[in-house]
């Protein structure tokens, strides 16, 4: 069990919930293992926890740790509140699903649909890169439809990355974390500062004036395609910027993958917003398909070799 500072123990009961275990935690949330009372439905409930601004008292509240702390936190906590609010409102086999949220303990919860699996980072990690092109074209198309719905909703993500993507067994992805979601402006000049993860980030998003827009969330889209090959984030969308050194990835990765794969993620990295693909349905018209037979995932295949060897072992 992770060992997560002021995490609640087990046994606590939230809402309609009981907490089971600690699954892990982040610099804003501490993430349980929760069953439904009514149901016995296995829950994930996510607890807005900013472990540098918060502290737990010994009657399990949560607090600001400081009167200077105290506007930071509640700011987060109504961020966290609205995207609560807005993953609730937002139903797509591809996005977390929240089935409620609610106050307690001075602080705000969501319970989620407890998934099996494991982040996209994880994977990218473990094999530094080098994932499959059938892998890719199984988890990256289906992002992109619950990407739609969002784009349709008015919403921009504003924080993909391979972290924030979970993998479940078998390769069908879910979109995480929603922390960072804005309601798409009309202008430039109404643009909110927004969260940036270096590498994933498009140029626009480190602008005040940056006019972010569904083609924000296609850049982090390709440079996570990009990362699954090369094992790293690209480079900085700062650096890009001033002296643009990332090779093309229909130069470097040619030999391993498609040219229809490695130019549309080379057109969801342009640097240029307005050289990007505009919307969802431009980038996937530009990535090759899957026949159904062929569609799979790199974990399966890679679990039934491993069980193939040691039946081989044995015999």
């Amino acid at each position: 069990m992770p060992n997560i500072p002021h995490s609640l123990p087990t046994g606590t009961r939230l809402d309609n919930y009981i907490i089971r275990k600690t699954l892990g935690g982040g610099g804003f949330s501490v993430v349980y293992l929760a069953e439904e009372v009514d149901t016995g439905r296995t829950a994930a409930i996510k607890e807005y926890m900013p472990g540098k601004l918060a502290v737990r008292a010994d009657d399990l509240t949560v607090r600001a740790s400081s009167g200077d702390a105290q506007d930071r936190f509640q700011r987060g906590r109504n961020l966290f509140f609205q995207e609560a609010s807005t993953l609730a409102a937002l139903r797509h086999p591809n996005i977390v699903e929240v089935r409620t949220f609610f106050n307690a303990n001075g602080t705000v919860y969501m319970a989620m649909a407890y998934e099996e699996g494991k982040n996209l980072q994880h994977y990218i990690s473990a094999r530094k890169g080098r994932l499959s092109e059938r892998f890719l074209l199984t988890v990256f198309p289906p992002l992109l439809d619950a990407l739609r719905l969002i784009h349709d909703q008015g919403y921009l993500h504003l924080d993909i990355k391979p972290g924030n993507i979970h993998v479940r067994p078998g390769g069908s992805p879910l979109l995480l974390d929603f922390g960072a979601v804005h309601r798409r402006r009309a202008s430039r000049q109404q643009q909110l500062g927004q969260v940036t993860s270096a590498g994933f980030s498009p140029i626009e998003q480190y602008n005040r004036t940056g006019y972010v827009g569904p083609w924000t969330d296609i850049y982090a889209i390709g440079a996570s395609m990009r990362a699954c090959i090369e094992g790293r984030p690209p480079l900085d969308a700062r650096e890009r910027n001033s002296r643009d050194a990332l090779r093309p990835a229909g130069e470097a990765f040619r030999r391993q993958y498609s040219a229809p794969l490695l130019e549309a993620m080379d057109w969801a990295l342009e640097v240029d917003p307005l050289l990007r693909p505009q919307n969802v349905d431009d980038l996937l018209q530009a990535l090759p398909r899957l026949e159904p037979e062929e569609a799979g995932d790199d974990v399966a295949a890679g679990l039934l070799e491993r069980l193939a060897a040691m039946t081989r072992d044995r015999s």
